[in-house]
């Protein structure tokens, strides 16, 4: 029995190389997003926190309702919220710094294949002497 429809479609789509880059892609990219986190929290924000006199980001916040024997503090932390934006900035350049590489490298690898194209390869020298030989006897 021959599959037809959304789910022939959905096995063809899944056999593609495609979708296992894609897989691979997001495993690198959940341990990238672990190694940028850990920069940030345990490398860039304390130099940070000395660099502000001690101040420890992640516990800068503006309590909306203080905390009671039963309930939490409704609070705003922003701190955390820089804590991200000073994330998503390295992450950036991280990814921008890649990128650069990767078409650096496909710059030159077009250059080479470029070269190799334009400029022919030389003769052997048998045939560059056969040659001359044969232009003399022509003579």
């Amino acid at each position: 029995m021959k599959e037809t429809g959304f789910f022939a479609e959905f096995r063809k789509f899944i056999a593609r190389g495609n979708v296992l880059d894609m897989a691979v892609g997001l495993v690198v990219g959940s341990a990238f997003t672990a190694i940028v986190n850990s920069l940030v929290n345990d490398i860039i924000m304390p130099i940070v926190g000395l660099l502000t006199g001690g101040i420890d980001f992640q516990d800068l916040q503006i309590i909306l309702k203080p905390a009671t024997e039963t309930t939490e503090a409704v609070a705003i932390r922003y701190g955390l919220f820089i804590n991200k934006i000073i994330s998503f900035v390295i992450i950036a350049f991280a990814v921008f710094c890649i990128v650069k590489g990767i078409n650096k490298m496909r710059e030159a690898t077009a250059k080479k294949e470029e070269s190799a194209k334009a400029a022919p390869a030389a003769p052997p020298q048998d045939i560059v002497l056969l040659t001359e030989i044969r232009d003399l006897l022509k003579k």
